[in-house]
């Protein structure tokens, strides 16, 4: 039978209740149903009268770039106003919800802390909050699975849009447990409802739920890239390329100074779990290094389940570090703070100083273990699903 979204729980069992009243739908490209019929016509056509749409980061078709402003706009094919929540402001405004008695969210996350769709939930129940406006979360899978914890909590001091409250960077939540845990955990006292999933269960990954895959974000093409994103995306921080500008983001990595060869033989002879290192060269289209041939690796996932990608993530840090001590780079500023960009990814400091005291990272993982097992009980207690 599969797994039932919230957006079919919503179209039954909500969407009558709310005829005549005017719905803001904040959403993106991959809030779909199961036969791929985008949310907005799925409410349009239910009868659901929208009269405005909140777009995240990539905006509402998707396209924009990472870390690029999103625009307000007019959607072209209904005429309704599109209000971005991510650019100048990232809260839902008194104005811009002017002509919304409820707001509906409905976003597909992939699973680790710093994708910012889980930023852009907390700020709408925030702005929601504020307006008394009720909030309806239409819940979607965890695509990589509701089980897995990994990495460290974010340190008082270091929130920022890639790390807005204090979850491990692997959380093992649906936005609608999120949603749930920040309006308790962050005392938002927004009036929130989860319209939640039918059938799924916290092991499930997303390709065993009979769900579609949609790109979420332009590099999110597929669920082998949310596999390793939790852990891949810390080269973000660093001036090493994530392979955004290629077909492969996140799933290689390089830059013109490293010997791809050297890299594979360091990283296969750790022999971490799940993953083994082939070299590979690429010439990014786009962010770093565009157009300049990079060497490197392809992390090809043998086992997910094995896998720990945040540890995946350390160690490949941990060796570009040590390889290529006069070439690596940390990013500093972060475009998202005036912290540097891995302090705010990880929500601490500790992996950039243990890496540039050349400090033992078992010692770092041990301490994030446990930092994600202390987080354990707190985050159980917003559970709706399963295990």
């Amino acid at each position: 039978m599969g797994v039932k979204l919230g957006l079919e729980y919503f179209l039954r069992e909500l969407a009558p209740g709310l005829r005549g009243r005017r719905v803001g739908l904040a959403t993106h490209p991959g809030a779909v149903t199961p036969d791929l019929t985008h949310c907005l016509d799925a409410l349009l056509s239910a009868g659901v009268r929208v009269t405005a749409l909140f777009a995240p980061e990539h905006g509402l078709a998707g396209s924009v770039a990472d870390g690029a402003t999103v625009a307000h706009g007019v959607h072209a094919r209904t005429g309704l106003p599109i209000f971005s929540l991510y650019g100048a402001t990232k809260e839902p405004t008194p104005a811009m919800l002017a002509d919304v008695d409820v707001l509906v969210f409905d976003m597909q996350d992939i699973g680790a802390r710093f994708y910012t769709f889980i930023s852009t939930l907390f700020y709408v129940l925030r702005g929601a909050a504020r307006a008394r406006t009720p909030v309806i979360v239409l819940d979607r899978p965890n695509p990589i699975n509701g089980v897995d914890v990994e990495g460290p909590l974010v340190t008082p001091g270091f929130e920022s849009f890639v790390g807005i409250v204090p979850i491990p960077i692997r959380h093992g939540l649906t936005l609608g447990e999120l949603a749930r845990y920040i309006n308790g955990e962050q005392a938002l006292e927004a009036d929130l409802t989860i319209a939640p999933l039918a059938g799924w269960r916290r092991g499930l990954w997303l390709d065993e739920t009979g769900l579609p895959w949609i790109p979420t974000s332009p590099a999110m093409p597929r669920l082998s890239t949310a596999t390793v994103y939790p852990g891949m995306c810390l080269l973000e921080g660093t001036n090493v390329s994530e392979g955004r500008g290629t077909a492969l983001p996140f799933e290689v990595c390089g830059a013109p100074w490293i010997d791809g060869e050297t890299l594979a033989a360091e990283l296969n002879a750790r022999a971490l779990p799940g993953v083994r290192f082939r070299p590979t060269q690429f010439v990014p289209s786009a962010s770093k290094y565009a157009g300049e041939v990079c060497a490197g690796v392809q992390g090809h996932v043998l086992d997910r389940r094995l896998l720990r990608p945040v540890a995946l993530g350390v160690w490949l840090l941990a060796t570009l570090r040590r390889l290529y001590p006069e070439s690596f780079n940390w990013i500093t500023p972060s475009w998202e703070g005036s912290l540097p960009h891995i302090d705010l990814l990880t929500g601490c400091d500790r992996l950039r100083n243990c890496l540039d005291a050349g400090e033992n990272v078992p010692d770092l993982l041990t301490a994030w273990r446990a930092d994600s097992l202390q987080a354990m009980p707190t985050l159980r207690r917003y559970d709706i699903y399963p295990t």
